[in-house]
């Protein structure tokens, strides 16, 4: 693991991008992932509020590793028009250029009642679209192990990938098994070729009921998932996104830099000490 591998999402330490990226380089890493600025989705910043952000990352040398989307969200199901989703990536597709980084991430929509069969269908239709529009702006989607279609079954995280075109690929999150009720390090032995971005967090309790704690102190099996990216040769983020305090899912955007610090040095050390041998 190397040190410039290291990155955050900012607004998990802070609201106001300057204390966001007060929080990474506090930490000593040059990575930074972008989902929220004071409070408002990236894509629904105007030019002028996001060339601040654009002039201000650029001043603290810091590298954009991701741009996080509503696409397929929680606030979006299959049954909603793809208007709103091929705006937002429109937008992000043109800061992604900006900001230099290739990386959108996405979920897989809810079924809003749909019976599965017609949920699968419109959802791989919805993602054949997306990949298409993702190609003509030369940006890769990555599609999280989150809320959708797709969200803990790595077979369907599979047939994303092929639905989605060589602009769709894998975002692991290596907390997210404890809300949505899986093993994590079981699926991402499935999907471990088609990762190329990690967001680490951890939790104990149960779906619905899940405890976010530090990296390492609860059940997701974050150790494991850690060594078995290092052993296969993962080269990409290890994103931090603690949830401490911010959950959007939940509607919760309390902040706590000190907390997202002590999550930071945590994973540090968890990388640190990450042995050989595949999990």
């Amino acid at each position: 693991m190397h040190a410039d591998q290291l990155a955050g999402i900012g607004d998990e330490a802070a609201a106001a991008l300057p204390e966001q990226i007060a929080a990474i380089t506090g930490l000593g890493w040059t990575g930074i992932e972008l989902r929220a600025v004071d409070g408002l989705a990236l894509a629904d910043l105007d030019s002028s509020r996001f060339l601040r952000v654009h002039r201000a990352v650029r001043a603290a040398g810091l590298r954009v590793v991701c741009l996080d989307s509503r696409i397929g969200n929680w606030s979006r199901p299959i049954t909603a028009p793809p208007t709103a989703d091929l705006r937002e990536l429109d937008v992000l597709a043109e800061r992604c250029a900006s900001l230099g980084t290739r990386y959108i991430r996405i979920m897989s929509y809810l079924s809003d009642g749909l019976d599965e069969p017609e949920w699968q269908a419109r959802v791989l239709d919805r993602i054949a679209l997306l990949g298409d529009r993702a190609a003509r702006h030369g940006v890769v989607l990555l599609h999280e192990n989150c809320s959708g279609w797709a969200g803990s079954d790595p077979e369907r995280m599979l047939r994303l990938v092929d639905a989605g075109g060589p602009c769709l690929r894998l975002l692991f999150d290596v907390g997210n098994g404890i809300e949505h009720g899986y093993d994590a390090a079981d699926v991402l032995r499935r999907i471990l070729p088609h990762v190329e971005h990690v967001h680490v967090k951890d939790a104990v309790g149960s779906p619905g009921h899940a405890e976010y704690v530090l990296p390492g102190d609860g059940d997701a099996r974050v150790r494991d998932c850690l060594r078995m990216l290092l052993d296969h040769g993962y080269t990409g983020a290890f994103s931090l996104e603690p949830h401490l305090l911010t959950r959007p899912h939940e509607g919760l955007a309390a902040t706590d830099p000190a907390s997202f610090l002590r999550a930071g040095r945590r994973l540090e050390e968890l990388l640190q000490a990450a042995p050989t041998g595949v999990a």
